[in-house]
């Protein structure tokens, strides 16, 4: 048992770093990094560089590593990305930090190769010395986690408690504008944080190697599990989220000395162990109403910062007195366009913008859920993956046409959306996040991934309509269906129901005394967004001829709504175009490209992500405000349009001065 404590403890320690990470930045920034993960792969890959392709011996290759590679990424990534985010909306602070995450890993790959082997070294000399205290054994590698941890803690409160420049960062956790008063530099002070925080993955990379491997999934997984013990320690609290990570570590590794290592209910149990520990706070701190945002500054803060949240997201409305609309253009060149490719393509290719449009039909669901509803689920992709699940064993099982199946089938997973919507309803946006992002991990492990429907990879058969078997009729099909479900979208915005959402996500307070039924509103775009994300996955489904289940991974759903937020939340059009770029661009670069080029769409992905920091309207509304106010300066002589409506600092775009055509509010998504 003694084995198992110490074994736990070291990977608890490991937790702990990363937990230490996340809160030390989440609280002097207010930014949840979601690229902790990218960071940790980035440092340790360079010390892999360094001590096994090198030849550097241990010490100077941990020494340049931590404490200057990393420091010095962290500071890069702070000039060129997180200064940027702090008063941004959760949404951009996410949606930034995941294409930093999507566009990282990729990039060191492409400057220090790809890893054929992904066992590395850690901190220890090899071969590895063994101990046996008490009668238990202790390797060497898991010695050095320990010490790891005791100098990360001995140092960082060393620092924060007892130094100057302990004191600057607890001052900017209490107000950047008092601290900017004082004479301190806060940007001087963030930049040392995020340069500390960085130093802290690469030490967490560097530790779990051995054990999980050197890989983007490894470390995705370790700034998952560390997540748990940020929620426990609600963000805040350092002490509690150290001391939560080594509880989970132990425990991981204690229940495995009752299960048998070769079950495969073991294999879905030992992963979802720090989902249990996340989901256990969040339900704790819900029911006492503890699970709001935490607010980062004093009241000097909150009294000068705009209020409503991102004004950059609201662009001011523009008056272009022109026979054609750029508006109308731009959502009808885009269709057209759409509709010719699959008939001018050969079959691969039609293939290609299928799939992208059935990818389309279920970013749908993000523009509900998101874009009108303004809560910020990561589970969609997770809806996809059952709605193709059930749509599969209804076809196969009891013989329904797969048409129907995807259509019906997809209503069984209303009620799940719908219930997660009720639990998340007293929940701050970032727990909100990190809810449903938890609950798409456990689907995937615990459902997705298991037999009957994970097959070795294949998942379950969906065979097509017998009338779309072909790729170019199928894509006929899927546009069709997409057309539907938007109509339907904007129909919705123009219901009573659409203006109640409108209030809701732009107060929740000012809904409710207006008689608004904040439960209700929220119920209605949970269910909506479910229906479209789950037959958005059927037609996946149908388009491969098999559910596929290793497709719909959470963290896959990330980089699908950092594509579709770099094009634009709301806009329906965006949706049609994010999804058509989400396989068309790769086959390009697949096809024309030389192979070491593989990897530059996800890079591209990604760095539009992190475009939301400077421009989070979007591609698609950036691109019709600029052309409306190209030709207002053609046809008027002036520089700027008349303002229609002035300016207001909102996350949520406001209502149109006056109606418009159907045309302008798909391609605008209803922004101004």
């Amino acid at each position: 048992m003694l084995s198992y404590v110490l074994a736990g403890l070291a990977l608890g320690a490991i937790y702990a770093i990363a937990a230490g990470s996340l809160v030390i930045t989440y609280v002097a920034s207010g930014v949840f990094n979601l690229a902790f993960a990218a960071m940790a792969f980035t440092v340790a890959r360079f010390y892999y560089f360094l001590n096994t392709e090198q030849g550097w011996a241990i010490l100077p290759a941990a020494v340049v590593s931590l404490l200057v590679f990393a420091p010095a990424l962290g500071a890069c990534l702070y000039a060129v990305l997180f200064r940027h985010l702090r008063l941004r909306s959760t949404l951009v602070k996410l949606m930034a930090t995941v294409g930093l995450s999507v566009a990282l890993p990729p990039l060191v790959q492409l400057v220090l190769g790809q890893l054929t082997n992904v066992t590395a070294p850690a901190l220890a000399p090899r071969p590895l010395a063994v101990f046996r205290p008490f009668g238990a054994v202790l390797n060497a590698d898991q010695l050095a986690t320990y010490i790891g941890l005791v100098v990360v803690l001995v140092a960082g409160v060393g620092i924060l408690r007892f130094t100057d420049v302990g004191l600057k960062v607890r001052a900017l956790v209490d107000s950047e504008a008092l601290t900017s008063l004082n004479g301190t530099h806060p940007g001087r002070v963030s930049l040392g944080v995020w340069a500390a925080s960085a130093t802290l993955a690469g030490l967490a990379g560097i530790l779990i190697a051995p054990t999980s491997g050197l890989s983007v999934e490894t470390m995705t997984y370790l700034m998952s599990a560390a997540f748990a013990a940020v929620v426990a320690a609600r963000l805040r609290s350092l002490p509690v989220a150290v001391l939560v990570a080594l509880a989970m570590g132990v425990v991981t590794n204690v229940v495995q000395k009752y299960l048998d290592a070769s079950s495969s209910f073991t294999a879905a149990v030992i992963p979802s162990v720090p989902f249990a520990f996340m989901l256990v706070f969040l339900l704790y701190y819900a029911l006492r109403g503890q699970a709001g945002d935490a607010v980062a500054g004093g009241a000097l803060d909150r009294a000068i910062s705009p209020q409503g949240g991102d004004a950059s997201l609201v662009p001011a409305a523009t008056v272009v007195k022109s026979r054609v609309d750029p508006a109308v253009a731009g959502a009808l060149v885009v269709v057209a366009v759409i509709v010719v490719l699959p008939g001018v393509l050969d079959s691969y290719w039609a293939g290609l913008v299928a799939a992208g449009i059935a990818v389309a039909i279920a970013l749908l669901s993000y523009t509900l859920v998101t874009g009108e509803g303004g809560m910020v689920w990561l589970s969609q992709i997770t809806f996809a993956g059952m709605g193709a699940v059930l749509a599969a064993e209804l076809a196969n099982r009891w013989g329904w046409p797969p048409l129907l199946a995807v259509i019906l089938g997809s209503a069984l997973v209303v009620p799940v959306g719908v219930l997660l919507g009720l639990l998340t309803i007293r929940l701050g946006n970032l727990y909100v996040a990190l809810v449903t992002l938890t609950f798409g991990s456990l689907v995937q492990t615990l459902v997705l991934t298991q037999d009957p429907f994970y097959n070795f990879g294949s998942g379950r058969p969906m065979a097509r309509p017998a009338f779309a078997e072909d790729n170019q009729v199928f894509a006929y099909l899927a546009l069709a269906v997409f057309l539907l479900l938007g109509l339907l979208i904007l129909n919705v915005r123009r219901s009573t129901a659409g203006l109640a959402m409108s209030a809701v996500r732009w107060s929740e307070n000012g809904a409710k005394t207006l008689g608004i039924s904040v439960t209700q509103t929220k119920v209605l775009v949970s269910g909506l967004a479910t229906y479209v994300a789950a037959i958005g996955g059927g037609f996946l489904a149908m388009n491969f001829q098999s559910t596929l289940p290793d497709s719909y991974h959470p963290f896959a759903g990330l980089v699908w709504l950092a594509v579709l937020v770099t094009m634009g939340s709301r806009s329906i059009v965006a949706a049609l175009i994010a999804g058509v770029l989400l396989y068309v661009m790769p086959g390009v670069f697949s096809s024309y490209l030389p192979s070491d080029f593989a990897d530059v769409p996800v890079i591209l992905f990604g760095l539009g992500a992190i475009g939301l920091a400077t421009h989070p309207e979007g591609v698609v509304t950036q691109t019709g405000n600029n052309l409306a106010k190209l030709i207002f300066r053609r046809r008027s002589g002036t520089d700027e349009p008349a303002a229609a409506v002035p300016p207001v600092a909102s996350d949520a775009p406001r209502a149109d001065p006056a109606p418009r055509g159907e045309a302008q509010q798909i391609a605008t998504g209803g922004q101004p």
